[in-house]
């Protein structure tokens, strides 16, 4: 999907649109970005992520609910580059990345609360495409997010 605003696209279709009032940091390459939401509710274990970003992304969103834990890293740059790859357009962080610099070199969006450089566990847990709720905002699998560097908006 082309970049779009997301301030223009709210003062289009507010009323359709949820805004993500929780402040996420642009750590890609890519700060605007759109696409089909994905989802994986995860808590401090990455290898389900790991697992689905090596797949054909097809220009989905991958919206990863890390229940907001900041104690380990959720993505680094092997998987963040695993998802450019993979034809995925971007990455929501609900959580920790690590390897920030090189994140930011490589030709994905990737939007998170912060960085720690700690290692998530590998059991695999996990759930893939149910809806997760991040800052008040219900992602759906199948619904359409933007970002860009004014925020989130998450629509059907």
């Amino acid at each position: 999907m082309a970049q779009i605003s997301t301030a223009d696209l709210y003062d289009e279709r507010g009323e359709e649109l949820e805004s993500v009032a929780l402040q996420f940091q642009n750590i890609g390459g890519v700060t605007g970005f759109s696409g089909t939401v994905r989802t994986v509710k995860c808590f401090q274990d990455n290898a389900l992520l790991k697992s689905l970003l090596s797949t054909p992304g097809d220009g989905a969103v991958l919206v990863i609910d890390g229940g907001g834990s900041l104690q380990t890293a959720l993505v680094g740059d092997i998987i963040a580059a695993l998802a450019a790859d993979n034809d995925w357009a971007g990455l929501i962080v609900n959580g920790a990345i690590r390897d920030r610099v090189a994140i930011g070199t490589l030709p994905i969006g990737v939007k998170a609360l912060g960085s720690n450089p700690a290692k998530s566990t590998k059991t695999g847990e996990g759930e893939v495409d149910v809806p997760v709720e991040i800052g008040g905002v219900e992602f759906l699998p199948g619904a359409t997010v933007w970002c860009d560097e004014d925020g989130i908006l998450v629509g059907i």
